[in-house]
């Protein structure tokens, strides 16, 4: 017997640890881990230049991968999304997963400071293996639009404070 399934979420500036955290998560037994980054290079890394075409190949990501992961959760596997739960727009599409299976989730909030995740931007850039090198101009770019979740949004959020001497 196994533990019930549950969702896990990501919310956190670029370069604030979703993905090691994600990684840490999905180690668990019968878990599994969607990383956006590495499906959005396979698919369109070619043709992601701007915001904006980040923004329209999320969206058809999201919808292929929709019904895949209602199926994981119906099926008891617990399903670790590494996708950006940044807005209250990305967010309610997350919980509408949560939502539609009736499987808990969990809203990690990797709580950083700017310039903390440009320090780690810079460094992982440095050292490549990333899906995606993100200049400081387009953190700055997307860090814009960065939402924290709030208490009326219903999620279930467990708040990782980060610090320059944690670990990625």
């Amino acid at each position: 017997m196994h533990a019930s399934p549950h969702l896990h979420l990501l919310c956190g500036k670029i370069a604030a640890g979703k993905s090691t955290l994600a990684a840490k998560l999905s180690i668990q037994p019968e878990t599994v881990m969607i990383s956006e980054d590495a499906w959005l290079k396979s698919l369109f890394a070619d043709e992601m230049t701007t915001g904006a075409d980040y923004v329209r190949f999320s969206g058809r990501l999201k919808a292929a991968m929709e019904p895949h992961v209602l199926a994981l959760l119906a099926k008891g596997i617990s399903v670790v999304l590494d996708f950006p739960a940044n807005t209250r727009s990305q967010r309610g599409w997350l919980k509408h997963l949560s939502d539609e299976t009736g499987v808990p989730h969990v809203l990690h909030y990797l709580d950083a400071s700017d310039e903390l995740c440009l320090q780690r931007l810079r460094a992982r850039n440095a050292k490549g293996g990333h899906a995606f090198a993100v200049t400081d101009a387009q953190f700055w770019q997307f860090t814009k639009y960065f939402d924290p979740p709030s208490p009326e949004e219903g999620f279930n959020v467990v708040r990782h404070e980060q610090r320059p001497d944690a670990a990625e």
